[in-house]
């Protein structure tokens, strides 16, 4: 006697009385590194030998593995004194980057080195079951040397976006993520009603939110209230490269803020990156500035550099403007 499952969207026949533990090693699947939804509802790994799969199941399976930050006993005593800390954990480098977007895992790899980041954004996506030996990203982004941080891209509403992310922590144990919930495909701008709503389900289920927003003063607070940890407003349309629209509003946004304010979103150009840094923000996630460059990973480095230009700045506090010219050589002793 056969079952039909339909895995990742596929139908697939099996021999009767599986388990999800059994299914996952047919499969060729660590049951410690995956997470498994069945007929919309998350299987807790405890009881994988356990639960038993029936005829007509529909089952998700994702996949991907999370770790933590490079080693600070070796790090410079002027950078470790000027960390960037969110949700208690401290990291070193204030330029966090998507991992979309490269022609292969390789030059994925090269440019986050370059980067210097410690942080890379990852996308919650199937696991291809029919071929789970393939490359992955963790093959070449070392789990053991970056933070992963699952977000919820291309999610539209609330729902999406807190299933993501509950598969994403069932999967490799995170609580710390990147939330986002869009509002239309044109613009990917945004969609704060479903954003508000998904970051109260989130924080009240213990997840650490660090949060794509509108650059609005009023929603930043309203998101700060509600818990997340990490405020995130875009300086433009996702992957336009228009740099910063708006440098008031995210000036406000950084001002009544008390939790990390970084620029998400519309990072062109090394100068964008500094730009954001001047204005006060703790750090800049880009994806598409890099990724797209001509040469991604001599862009991951301008980036690089920028981010940490545009941070001194900041910190040692930039000249007053004045209308008219003051003379930088002294008046006194003139022949």
């Amino acid at each position: 006697m056969e079952m039909r499952l339909t895995i990742n969207g596929e139908s697939q026949d099996f021999a009767a009385s599986l388990s999800v533990n059994e299914l996952l090693g047919r499969i060729g699947l660590d049951p410690a590194h995956v997470a498994v939804e069945r007929n919309g509802e998350i299987v807790s790994k405890s009881t994988y030998a356990e639960a038993a799969l029936g005829d007509g199941d529909t089952l998700e399976i994702v996949h991907f593995i999370g770790g933590g930050a490079p080693d600070s006993s070796v790090m410079d005593p002027v950078a470790k004194a000027d960390c960037f800390e969110v949700a208690g954990r401290r990291f070193w480098s204030r330029l966090l980057v998507g991992t979309g977007k490269y022609k292969d895992f390789e030059e994925t790899k090269r440019a986050i080195e370059a980067s210097g980041a410690e942080i890379v954004t990852v996308a919650v996506r199937r696991v291809n079951v029919s071929n789970a030996s393939e490359p992955m990203l963790t093959d070449y982004v070392s789990p053991k040397t970056y933070t992963y941080l699952p977000n919820t891209a291309f999610c539209y509403t609330a729902d999406e976006a807190v299933r993501t992310l509950r598969l994403a922590r069932e999967a490799g144990g995170w609580d710390l993520v990147k939330l986002e919930v869009l509002g239309d495909q044109k613009t990917l701008y945004p969609n704060m009603p479903e954003t508000l709503k998904a970051a109260k389900t989130l924080v009240a289920e213990g997840f650490k939110v660090m949060v794509y927003c509108a650059d609005d003063p009023i929603q930043a607070k309203i998101l700060e209230d509600i818990g997340c940890v990490a405020i995130m407003p875009l300086a433009a349309p996702i992957g336009s490269g228009l740099g910063i629209q708006n440098p008031v509003g995210i000036r406000m946004i950084i001002e009544q803020a008390t939790v990390p304010v970084l620029v998400d979103a519309g990072v062109g150009t090394a100068s964008d990156a500094a730009v954001a840094m001047e204005l006060g923000c703790d750090g800049v996630l880009m994806n598409t500035a890099i990724a797209e460059a001509r040469d991604p990973i001599k862009m991951a480095r301008a980036m690089k550099m920028a981010v940490e230009a545009g941070r001194l700045a900041y910190l040692s506090g930039r000249m007053a403007k004045k209308l008219y010219a003051d003379p930088s050589s002294p008046l006194g002793g003139l022949i």
